[in-house]
This record gives C-alpha cells, sequence and structure tokens, in this order.
C-alpha cells in the first residue's frame, strides 16, 4: 500500500508501516462501528470456548477461522459503507445495493460461522 505520496515502502519498514495501518483500521472500527464491537466482542469470548470444544487442530482452526472470517467481512462492509458516506446522504440505488451486499456479506460468515460451531460442537 502506498502512502500518501505514492510512495511503497518495500522490505522491513514496509511490512511495519502495513501492519500499523491494520491497527489503524482495527481501531477505527473499534471507536465507530457498533456491529464491529458486538462481534468482536462475541468472537473474544468464544475463543477461548474453542479450545474446549474442539478434539483437533483442525477442529480448532475451523472454529476460531469462522470468527475472524466474521470479523474480516465485517471490516469490509464498514470500510464500503464508510466511501458510500464519504459522497454524501442522498440516495442512490448502487450505493444502497453496494450496502446491502456488504450486509449480506457479514450474514453470510455469520452464517457459517454459526454452522461451524453447531456442527462442530454437535460431534
Amino acid at each position: 500500500m502506498a502512502d500518501i505520496y505514492g510512495h511503497k515502502p518495500r522490505g522491513p519498514l514496509g511490512v511495519m508501516k502495513a501492519f500499523r495501518w491494520s491497527l489503524l483500521g482495527i481501531r477505527a472500527a473499534w471507536l465507530h462501528e457498533s456491529s464491529f464491537r458486538l462481534e468482536a466482542v462475541m468472537a473474544l469470548l468464544l475463543a477461548p470456548a474453542a479450545f474446549w470444544i474442539a478434539d483437533s487442530p483442525v477442529e480448532l482452526v475451523l472454529l476460531i477461522g469462522s470468527l475472524l472470517i466474521v470479523l474480516a467481512a465485517e471490516l469490509l462492509n464498514s470500510a464500503v459503507e464508510a466511501v458510500i458516506e464519504r459522497y454524501g446522504p442522498e440516495y442512490h440505488e448502487l450505493a444502497g445495493r453496494a450496502k446491502d451486499m456488504g450486509s449480506a456479506a457479514v450474514f453470510m460468515t455469520l452464517t457459517n460461522a454459526g454452522v461451524t460451531w453447531i456442527a462442530i460442537a454437535a460431534m
């Protein structure tokens, strides 16, 4: 990812900057997105349970991975919504469609997480 001047940091410095930008994005989501906060808290509460429920490393990865995918989808959905809101409050069909699809993506990952947790817990 380039900085505001279009420069692309390379090597360890580039990795450190990318990591910092990622943390800034997570912080922004935490501060401004109630859905992200709720899903993050649920992930933090469920993650320890994954160690108890899982009978194998694969199950553990599936349980925790399903939670992380929900958070990633919520971050992307929030990014889409932020860009749309940047252009103003007036309604546009494509903007509404984009927001609905972002919400649907989060719903699909939540469904995936639920199915994964139920399937593994029921075994």
